[in-house]
This record gives structure tokens, sequence and C-alpha cells, in this order.
């Protein structure tokens, strides 16, 4: 019906000029009207013009619907006035169009700003990128994994570390790694996990990127505990009636002695043996009671005090060990007014632990020194460090050391430390430790 109307109009307009060409003839050959023939002149022209532009006006209408379509310009109106009523249809057709793909396109957006949401917000560390390594995405907690601000290219992550980027290279759909990797004096393990897809002909990895450490160590510790349930368990059930026997039939020993002197020499072995076996009884109770303080450590109670006021109390309970091995203990804690929320008890016996560690490593030398030192790092966190210039300790023994029963002492028992690990855990943070053979051992409490 528009095209219909258009046609009636267009060929009244062509109708209408020839007329007015036929008059113009008509004029300059038939007459001598020199003046009307130049204003039927003008006429004809300003038909043409408008002709022309009648047509071309809905030409550049449509051209600019295209355009906006093709380039995703969706902000075109087009007015319904100004070609006459035989085109409202068609502008009206044509701004509907536009308003369905302006619709269109904020549902989209919505849908885009949701996504990027849930992406920036998820606990997963999440990392998009091509076969150049440039980053398409990478969200907030992939950002704080990694410790950085924002990423280009996965280049920039070799001063994380190395190793890291050449995985994230050679990751390929569906692949699995466990990266180890020590930041702020913790070891972190890292598990990626990577897909592939393709968006616009470009083939992208994505890979997910989960810190597991901490829950590696809870399995781990766990574990270690339930074993420890049992052993203690099974021990115990029998050394108990073993214990008791022995100082039983020690007692009985002890009254035929005194009822009757004859062999004596021989009654006097069975109550050394029976001893014998009475006290490894009870060694064997006191080593079993031991480890089971690894699953007996009570829940802390968080409460404000002074560094520097535990440092002043642990200074004063070692000045006796310290001044018999001629040790120099150095403490510092820079600010002075710094304060820890903590469990004050357990931090104590925890620092004393490592105290008497120190110690013990440096106690035959000359000179030895002893650092005990508390600072905020450069993320605002507190740290203890105990330093000693003992001989330290290698790489293998560092990545033993928290195990619970592993001791390089010959009297050690091996749970000193991993009862420390599980008290920093349980306050929610780490301790860790860094030795350089022949020069000095750091231990380190981060809270």
């Amino acid at each position: 019906m528009v095209y219909k109307r258009f046609r009636v109009v267009l060929i009244g307009r062509v109708v209408l000029l020839s007329g007015t060409i036929f008059l113009l003839f008509y004029l300059l050959l038939q007459t001598a009207y020199y003046a009307a023939a130049f204003l039927v002149t003008l006429f004809i022209l300003y038909q043409i013009t408008s002709l022309v532009q009648y047509v071309e006006k809905t030409n550049r209408d449509l051209t600019r619907f295209l355009d906006a379509i093709k380039y995703s310009d969706f902000s075109q109106t087009f007015v319904l006035s100004g070609l006459g009523s035989s085109f409202s249809e068609l502008k009206q057709a044509f701004n509907e169009v536009i308003q369905k793909f302006q619709d269109a396109r904020s549902e989209k957006e919505e849908h885009f700003r949701y996504l990027q949401t849930v992406v920036q917000h998820v606990g997963i560390g999440l990392l998009a990128y091509d076969r150049t390594g440039d980053v398409s995405l990478i969200n907030t907690a992939a950002r704080k994994l990694l410790d950085v601000p924002y990423l280009r290219n996965i280049e920039a992550l070799k001063g994380f570390d190395e190793r890291f980027v050449e995985i994230l290279i050679d990751m390929t759909a569906g692949q699995r790694e466990l990266f180890k990797v020590a930041r702020d004096g913790k070891e972190m393990q890292i598990m990626i996990y990577a897909t592939e897809f393709r968006m616009q002909q470009t083939r992208y990895t994505l890979v997910s990127l989960q810190n597991i450490g901490s829950e590696l160590e809870e399995k781990e510790m766990e574990a270690w505990q339930k074993l420890i349930r049992v052993l203690t368990h099974e021990i115990m059930n029998s050394i108990t009636p073993i214990s008791s026997l022995a100082a039983t039939t020690g007692e009985m020993v002890d009254d035929v002695l005194d009822s009757d002197g004859d062999d004596e020499d021989s009654l006097q072995d069975i109550r050394s043996a029976l001893s014998t076996i009475h006290n490894r009884s009870q060694g064997l109770l006191t080593f079993v009671d031991a480890y089971r303080n690894l699953t007996r450590i009570p829940k802390p109670t968080f409460r404000i005090f002074s560094v520097k006021g535990l440092f002043d109390d642990l200074r004063l309970l070692m000045q006796q060990k310290i001044a018999e091995n001629k040790i120099d203990l150095s403490v510092e804690v820079a600010p002075e007014s710094l304060e820890l929320t903590a469990d004050r008890e357990l931090i104590e016996q925890v620092t004393i632990n490592l105290l008497l560690n120190a110690i013990q490593a440096v106690a035959n030398g000359k000179g030895s020194k002893i650092r005990l030192c508390s600072r905020l790092d450069e993320k605002g966190r507190v740290l203890v460090q105990v330093a000693d210039d003992g001989p330290g300790m290698s790489q293998e023994v560092q990545d033993k050391i928290f195990i619970p029963f592993f001791t390089t002492k010959k009297s050690g028992s091996g749970i000193g430390l991993s009862l420390a690990k599980q008290i920093m855990r349980l306050h929610n943070g780490s301790i860790s430790v860094d030795s350089a053979p022949g020069k000095q051992t750091v231990f380190t409490l981060r809270f």
C-alpha cells in the first residue's frame, strides 16, 4: 500500500513535469512571452529538484537504516514527516525495527554485566588468553592470587614464576596441573585446570586457578590426627594393663622378700626385671601422652595484646638458658606499640618452642646470636620471626620439618613444630622456615 501510493505520487509529479515542459516549448515556439517562458523554466527546475529529493530521501533513509544495523548503531530515529503520508508506514516500520534492536542490545548488555559480576566475584581465579598470550579475561580472584593489578599478556607473569608461564602456554583442554610456588614466605599449591573455546575464529584457553595448599595441609593434618588417635588408643589399651600388672607383681615380690630370705638373689633379679618393665611402660605412656597433644589443641581465645609485652615475658623466661649458653639475644618490635589479636598463651607456647630450638641450634657455637623480632609486612600483616646463626638445614629437612614425628634431634619427639603449625592454622595464619646451610635459619609466624 505504501509503495502503491509512492508510485501514484511519482507518476503525478512526472506528468506535471511533462506538462510544464510542453508548456515551455509552446511559449518559446508559438509565442513571444519570453518572461513567462523564463518563469516556467524556473518552475521546471524546481520540480526536477523536488522530484530528485523526493526519491533520494527514501534511499538515504534506507541506507541510514541498513548502516545502523551494519554498525550496530541503534541510536538512529526516522522522522515521520517530510515525504507525505505515503511513507509514514515505512518509517514507522524502520523505527520499530530499530527499537527491537535497541531492546535486544540492552538485554545483551545486561546479561554481559551479570556474567561479568559473577565472574569477578567467584572465589576461583579465572584467566582467559589466546595463542599469543594476550589476556582477554582475568577476574578478581586471579589478580589477588597472582598479585597483579592488571594483566595484558601472560608473559608478564614471569615475575611471578617463569615455570608457571611455561605451564600456562603448554596447557591443553582438559589438562590438570598442580604447581607449587613460595610467595611472601608461604608455599602455595595452585591447582590449574584448562579448557578451550573459540570466539570469532580465535581459539582461547580458559584456566581456573585455585590455591589448595591450605586444604591439602588440613586434610594431611586430619589424616595424621586420625592415625595418632588409632595408635594411641591401641597402645594405651596394651600398655596400661602391663604397667599395672608389673607394679602389682613388684609388690608381690616385696612381700615374698619380707617373709622369706631364701633365694633372695633370684627374687631380686625378678624384682629388677619387673621394675624395668614398669619403668618402660611408664615411658611408653608418657610417649603416647605427648603425641596425644597433637589432637588436643584448645580452641584459641582471641584478644588484643602488646607484642612488646609478650617479648619481654619471653626474654625473662629464656634468660637463664640464654646466659648458660652465652648467647646474644636481640629483641626488636617495630613499631613498639604493635599489637596482635590472638590467643596469647598459645602464641607464647609456639614462640618458646622456636626459641628453644634456636638455642639448641647455636648452643655449641661461640658468639652465637638469636634475633626475636616483630613487624608489619608489605600488606600490613603482623610477622613474628625467630632467627639464629646456627648451622642451618638442608632443603630436604625444610620440606619435612613440619611433618608430625619428623625430627633431626636425638631426643626430639617431632611434635613441637607440628603443634606450632596447627596453632597457627587455628589463627588463620601460617608458619614457614627459610634456612641457608652454614648461615642462618629464620622461622616466620605470619598472622
